[in-house]
């Protein structure tokens, strides 16, 4: 009787790869000559960035004065920004650990990318911490020094200087787990390199990796204990960015609602971006066979999970403020859907509630022309919904008197631009310089996972028949 197999999973690998071939497909774009495609992204990003630059510089230079600030409004663009940057930095540690941890394998092909732009999100948002500062030169005065070095010690009562403990964890968390995760591939392009500076480099940031049982054990125990640790920090960072506003006692801002909905829309729109991210990679890099439609709908599930979640949270919102009883929180609402803001406000409902919902049909869920057109739309939603939250609830103050209206400057939308400038400018070189896709990882779910395995690689004779129609033709 012969060997019979049934596919139970859906393929995440297709196109009959070998080992061999994740290695050189993956491997290609970064021992090859930058494409002409690269080279003109990475001079627009860093034409922006040097723009950008010398507008936070002028920003420094002449005070926050040049912002569209004003007494009543004290915080707009750059705590909106600072929130919007944090929350797409969630998608990364979400792929990375919880993910691993739940053995999700469709996480192997977008996990790398999604780590790095973990990471640069985060450093996009620290440069918002800087330039609301005003004094750059002083943030050292954010941290628990002792009062030898001329500042009071912080006060850990509030929100902000937990910001700074939440944020500083989370990014050396990250860039452990993610530098970690690159040792295998990083010895692989060593022994693939071809001059010695280049074996060298990738020699060094290898750390010495030797492919020995020993290594690969080690590593699976670190990947597990970072995925243990990262975790928490999922859920705490913008748990504690929330506290920002959830802790005064600002109508719009104290409610207790605010640390479980803003996690859900970190996570929303950091899926969102990663989308982006991946469709235009597997379309420059040729990586079609890696980042397939399944990829694409898994993450558009999640999209539309914490869409919903975002959703019932805004209704929570209305009705905690009517159910409260406190006529100035039902105006804070009421001002929001209505007043001079209106537009905001229902630019954010359309995006962030009514466009996800779009991918409960599987056609649009597994379009790619759908997909990256409605991630665009969450992220435009998202930074619409921190504006909100933060303009509307302060420019409306208790006193008629102090009612004002805030309107952005060249030097809001400019600061704003170059943060954008740094976060394409930091992944393009990702992109170039290091493998977008976790080659190691992906090798092992080729077996278990691929649409058309060779014989050499799946173990099943070429003679011999299986229940799998697909796979019949596929070795035969």
């Amino acid at each position: 009787m012969s060997h019979v197999t049934s596919a139970v999973r859906t393929p995440l690998v297709t196109g009959g790869k070998t080992y061999a071939d994740v290695t050189e497909d993956i491997s290609r774009q970064v021992e090859g000559k930058p494409t002409r495609a690269w080279t003109i992204a990475f001079t627009i990003s860093v034409i922006v960035l040097i723009y950008g630059a010398a507008c936070v510089f002028w920003t420094w230079w002449e005070g926050l004065g040049v912002w569209g600030l004003n007494k009543t409004v004290g915080w707009a663009w750059d705590i909106t920004n600072f929130v919007w940057w944090v929350g797409i930095g969630h998608a990364g540690t979400l792929i990375s650990a919880i993910l691993l941890l739940f053995r999700q394998k469709w996480r192997t092909a977008v996990n790398r990318a999604a780590e790095a732009m973990t990471i640069f999100a985060v450093i996009c948002a620290a440069s918002f911490i800087l330039m609301h500062m005003g004094r750059p030169w002083l943030a050292l005065w954010a941290l628990p020094l002792p009062n030898t070095f001329g500042s009071l010690w912080v006060n850990f009562k509030s929100p902000l200087v937990w910001d700074v403990f939440a944020i500083s964890t989370y990014f050396t968390v990250s860039l452990v787990f993610w530098y970690m995760g690159l040792l295998p591939d990083l010895a692989t392009i060593r022994d693939r390199a071809r001059s010695k500076v280049s074996r060298y480099i990738y020699g060094a940031f290898s750390l010495g990796w030797n492919g020995s049982a020993k290594t690969w054990a080690r590593y699976e125990y670190m990947s597990l204990i970072l995925a243990g640790l990262s975790t928490p920090l999922v859920l705490s960072v913008h748990t504690i960015v929330s506290f920002d506003f959830a802790t005064s006692v600002i109508p719009g801002w104290h409610t207790t609602i605010f640390p479980p909905y803003f996690v859900a829309g970190a996570i929303f729109s950091g899926f969102a971006m990663v989308q982006n991210l991946m469709l235009i990679i597997r379309v420059v890099f040729k990586l079609e066979d890696y980042i397939t439609l399944e990829h694409i709908e898994s993450m558009n599930k999640v999209i539309t999970l914490t869409g919903s979640i975002v959703g019932v949270a805004y209704l929570t919102e209305f009705f905690i403020a009517w159910y409260s009883g406190v006529e100035y929180e039902s105006y804070a609402f009421i001002n929001r859907a209505t007043g001079p803001y209106w537009w905001a406000y229902w630019a954010m409902m359309t995006c962030n509630v009514i466009s996800p919902q779009l991918f409960w049909s599987r056609t649009i869920r597994r379009s790619i022309v759908w997909t990256f057109t409605l991630s665009v739309v969450v992220n435009i939603g998202m930074w619409f919904e921190r504006f909100v939250i933060i303009v509307t609830s302060l420019h409306r103050d208790y006193l008629p008197s102090s009612w004002a209206m805030f309107h952005p400057t060249l030097f809001d939308i400019s600061d704003y631009i170059f943060s954008f400038g740094l976060f394409f400018t930091l992944f393009l070189l990702f992109s170039k310089f290091l493998p977008v896709v976790n080659m190691a990882e992906v090798k092992t779910v080729i077996k278990s996972s691929s649409e058309k395995l060779p014989a050499s690689v799946s173990g099943v004779a070429k003679g011999e028949r299986v229940a799998n129609p697909a796979f019949n033709k596929s070795v035969e």
